[in-house]
């Protein structure tokens, strides 16, 4: 059969797609990317916060050819001696007691799973999250989501329910009025408890929150936060769900960024880094109670390519090279990549920095007001913030946009060096005042 011209062939439609020109890259080393144009670039989002081990990582490559080369797929109804290697291995750094792996492929399937698990275990229909949060594309996470651009882009379609919000606990423009990170920990919690309350505490099956915020912003809960949220959890019987999807894997400094709060949750949700990304994976792990229900009910649904031994081959390298320094790296140098970036401070136009190791947000606010000088979900125009992300491109630095897209967020992989840092926090500095000064 003839092959269509390279003018004529149809081309892959990318996610998050506008108008704008796609950037095809095909090659990458460490913390380097090159796009088919021969430019080299800091690859400071890890793509979309997942390539945790860098671009190139040999013993993932290897694992990965290895597996394939013995047997490339195993059922997830079956057994897998590298899917229960990997699963142990999980187990062996989740936080607390949780210690069975339900194995799946996406972010969104992981959150959708422990939600399931959650309602099963409980009785409980509903789940709260906050505004503002990410957990998901699919239609039942992205029910979950609490911004809107997702939930609304999937409720054009259908609305899924069972899930209700509450406020975050940010302290920058917060929308509690404490005067101190203490005060608004503490009305933060006691809203979430109202909520609870007011939906009905034997209807709610779990509150399900990231660590640190992800794309919405890189917010660190203020402190006493996640303790007081498990101490209402506790009271009213409903379970606390971390969604690690970005903050596992070393990207704040530990395995799993909820270590960094001190708190255990009841299910623990995973993937992105995982494999590094290298191949799709994802999961949830249970607390010893939970599996054990899940064991004696069983499970009725599942999914072919879940736990796929190519995927765990992956996984299991990955957690090699993160055992081999890499969490260790992440953590050092998280206070570097946080002292460069609290340099962007003097700008009047950077109205907050803040994040946790190896994740961090810039966001953007006009001095007067110390609102957003655009904020996307609002109203219509040109936003500067895309500007500052362009221009840093150009600088040879690649950075994510945040939800909303007020923001910026700067997320390297773990082996990144000071000297990286350095380079890519002087080309932001570069493109804030190229489009702010």
């Amino acid at each position: 059969m003839a092959q269509p011209t390279a003018e004529a062939r149809p081309d892959a439609i990318p996610h998050w797609y506008g108008d704008d020109d796609v950037m095809t890259l095909v090659d990458g080393d460490g913390v380097t990317v090159h796009d088919d144009r021969d430019n080299a670039y800091l690859d400071f989002v890890s793509q979309l916060y997942c390539v945790n081990a860098g671009h190139g990582e040999e013993r993932i490559v290897e694992a990965i050819t290895e597996q394939a080369s013995t047997i490339p797929y195993v059922s997830s109804a079956k057994g897998s001696d590298v899917r229960s290697i990997l699963a142990t291995r999980i187990a062996e750094v989740a936080p607390g007691e949780l210690s069975d792996v339900f194995f799946s492929v996406s972010g969104s399937e992981a959150n959708e799973s422990a939600v399931q698990f959650a309602r099963e275990y409980t009785g409980g229909r509903k789940v709260l999250t906050r505004y503002q949060s990410y957990h998901g594309a699919t239609y039942g996470a992205a029910s979950l989501t609490g911004d809107p651009e997702t939930r609304n882009a999937m409720g054009r379609q259908v609305e899924t329910g069972g899930s209700a919000k509450f406020l975050p606990p940010v302290v920058h423009r917060s929308p509690f009025d404490g005067d101190t990170p203490e005060a608004i920990a503490r009305q933060a919690a006691d809203h979430l408890e109202y909520v609870i309350q007011n939906e009905g505490p034997d209807s709610v099956a779990a509150v399900l929150m990231e660590p640190v915020g992800g794309t919405s912003g890189a917010y660190p809960a203020p402190a006493d936060y996640w303790e007081r949220v498990r101490e209402i959890c506790d009271r009213y019987d409903v379970l606390l769900i971390a969604d690690e999807v970005i903050t596992g894997f070393g990207r704040c400094g530990e395995w799993f960024g909820i270590e960094t709060e001190d708190v255990v949750p009841d299910l623990l949700t995973f993937a992105k880094g995982v494999t590094s990304a290298y191949v799709p994976l994802a999961g949830v792990v249970a607390s010893p109670e939970i599996a054990g229900h899940l064991h004696d009910e069983g499970i009725d649904v599942g999914q072919t390519f879940a736990g796929h031994p190519v995927a765990c081959a992956a996984g299991v390298a990955a957690m090699d090279a993160y055992d081999d320094g890499l969490i260790e790296n992440a953590r050092a140098r998280g206070d570097h990549l946080e002292s460069r970036l609290r340099e962007l401070e003097t700008y009047d136009a950077v109205g907050d920095v803040r994040g946790r190791g190896l994740l961090w947000a810039v966001e953007f606010t006009d001095p007067e007001t110390d609102e957003p000088f655009h904020h996307p979900w609002v109203e219509s125009g040109d936003n500067p913030v895309d500007d500052v992300i362009d221009e840093a491109e150009r600088q040879g630095v690649l950075v994510g946009g945040g939800r909303p897209r007020t923001q910026i967020i700067v997320s390297p992989p773990l082996p990144v060096t000071d000297d990286q840092i350095d380079t890519a926090v002087d080309a932001l500095d570069a493109a804030v005042a190229a489009v702010f000064e």
